[in-house]
């Protein structure tokens, strides 16, 4: 069996030393703020990009282009490699479809390669547990294609819930009106959203408080989760500069569930700078999204 290795991109928030720990491929999308682009490694650290945000700061991010895709690929395929993408939603970003196109004109230079490109249909630690789940099944010896089988069989059943703390920057991403906005505001309204199964994010719910929207997402799991529940020991949380809010949830969780894997990381900046800071994240496998 050849060896191969499983690559993604940063908008799985998956931890730096998760992905060396774990030999993960990366291909990262950048950001611009204040005039100054910022590209990896020289990102802001988190906490330094959402107190920017926080004070007024307007980022605005650019997804992977095909060359950047086709140097990640060929950083592994020289080395006699195969790689395994798990690529950000197509319903998200074209960072997708950017990396498919490389990997369809490296085919033709590497024709005994296998170069297989995933479209995740998840985002951030949604994202980051897909690949998660990858790399536990290439641990267990599974082979590229039976990985990729895997994750194309599973995807739809990582379910994403969301909320966020300001309704001002779902309105600057066009995810709900400026009256909206305004009103949620004045109101201390909170949306719960998720991720669909076309890879958008959508507005399900709304409750009014902070921690009821919090309390939301622990109880929305025990719908979702369905037949997982048996097996559900690994719940991934990510956050917007808020991680006593993150640990609220995963200690509610831990209540119900006996957990034996509990990641909770940043959201980092280039999904940051749509959803901003107070953002809170769940997610788990379930029978439906």
């Amino acid at each position: 069996m050849a060896e191969y290795i499983i690559a993604t991109d940063n908008t799985a928030d998956l931890p730096e030393s998760y992905l060396k720990e774990n030999g993960i491929g990366c291909c990262y999308l950048s950001y611009t703020m204040d005039g100054k682009s910022y590209n990896y490694p020289d990102f802001l650290p988190e906490s330094e990009f959402y107190s920017k945000v926080r004070a007024g700061s307007l980022p605005t991010t650019a997804q992977v282009n095909p060359e950047q895709g086709k140097q990640l690929y060929r950083k592994y395929l020289d080395q006699g490699l195969d790689v395994l993408y798990i690529a950000f939603s197509s319903g998200l970003s074209g960072t997708y479809n950017s990396m498919k196109i490389a990997a369809d004109e490296l085919r033709e230079e590497y024709p005994e390669r296998k170069l297989i490109v995933i479209d995740s249909l998840c985002a951030s630690l949604g994202e980051g547990l897909l690949v998660h789940y990858a790399v536990l099944q290439k641990q267990q010896g599974k082979s590229i294609e039976e990985v990729a089988e895997w994750v194309e069989s599973h995807k739809l059943n990582l379910v994403h819930l969301f909320t966020v703390d300001n309704l001002f920057h779902l309105h600057r991403g066009g995810r709900v009106s400026r009256t909206t906005a305004i009103v949620g505001s004045m109101l201390n309204i909170k949306p719960i959203l998720h991720v669909d199964d076309e890879g958008h994010l959508i507005n399900i719910g709304k409750v009014r408080g902070r921690k009821k929207s919090l309390i939301e997402l622990t109880d929305l799991m025990e719908e979702k989760i369905g037949s997982y529940k048996p097996e559900c020991d690994t719940i991934f949380i990510s956050h917007g500069d808020c991680e006593d809010d993150a640990r609220f949830v995963a200690e509610r969780i831990g209540q119900k569930y006996k957990l034996k894997t509990v990641l909770i990381n940043y959201v980092g900046s280039v999904i940051g700078a749509h959803s901003g800071p107070g953002t809170l994240a769940l997610f788990f496998l379930g029978d439906r999204r």
